[in-house]
């Protein structure tokens, strides 16, 4: 049973969900350039592309290729370049940072702790992520709040920061996501058919049994409190 199977269960207001959400994007396209969607390729941004390309709205999209994606994330990185009407960028990690992080604490130190783990999110996500919102008004990201307890507030527009975030996804379920993949078309990641409903690098990410948290399979060997990167905790370096 693939994903589609699994999980495809929209909402009752699915279809006030999905209204919204492209008006939104509708919104943030006329209001707030230059603006930029920020993808993982995961399904619910997978959606919001669809979304934006069936609009045709003018909003780029980048991804943060960290040096450890798995091969199917790349695959389907230039599965997406070779199919959008609007750019693509890549945003990769300081060559020299990434090699000098490696020489110095070992490919597994990740595992290790905390600090370490955060240390490499930042060189390989948090860093090229800045680099990809310079000059940027705004940008869309796929948050939702089921996604997990330190998620369960993010707004719709989130004006906190000076670049505001779009959340357009916010309210939707996971089966909402689905719904709109299945009746859509929309193209996913083949690691979803597998148990993977977060999708990060290839060492920091497993596929997750029936009943778990949607992001166990996250740097699984942590603390539940400490399952975020960087990229969307406010203030730190202003990525978020």
């Amino acid at each position: 049973m693939g994903a589609i199977e699994r999980h495809a269960r929209p909402s009752p207001d699915y279809e006030a969900k999905l209204a919204r959400t492209r008006a939104l994007l509708v919104q943030a396209a006329a209001d707030y350039q230059p603006l930029v969607q920020a993808s993982s390729l995961g399904a619910e941004d997978m959606v919001i592309t669809h979304l934006v390309q069936g609009l045709e709205l003018d909003i780029p999209v980048f991804v943060l290729d960290t040096g450890l994606l798995h091969p199917q994330t790349l695959e389907m990185l230039d599965r997406l370049k070779g199919s959008l009407r609007v750019p693509v960028h890549v945003y990769r990690p300081i060559e020299a940072s990434a090699r000098e992080f490696v020489a110095r604490e070992g490919s597994d130190a990740m595992y290790r702790s905390v600090e370490l783990r955060k240390a490499c999110c930042h060189i390989r996500k948090v860093e090229p992520l800045q680099r990809a919102l310079e000059g940027q008004r705004a940008w869309i990201t796929g948050l939702r709040r089921e996604q997990s307890a330190a998620r369960a507030d993010v707004p719709l527009v989130d004006t906190r920061e000076p670049r505001v975030k779009f959340n357009p996804l916010a309210e939707w379920t996971w089966g909402d996501v689905w719904h709109c993949i299945a009746t859509e078309g929309v193209a996913y990641h083949p690691l979803h058919d597998d148990f993977y409903p977060s999708i990060g690098c290839a060492p920091c990410t497993r596929a997750i049994s029936l009943g778990e948290d949607f992001r166990a399979g996250r740097w699984w060997w942590e603390d539940g409190s400490a399952k975020e990167c960087g990229l969307h905790v406010r203030n730190e370096g202003g990525a978020a």
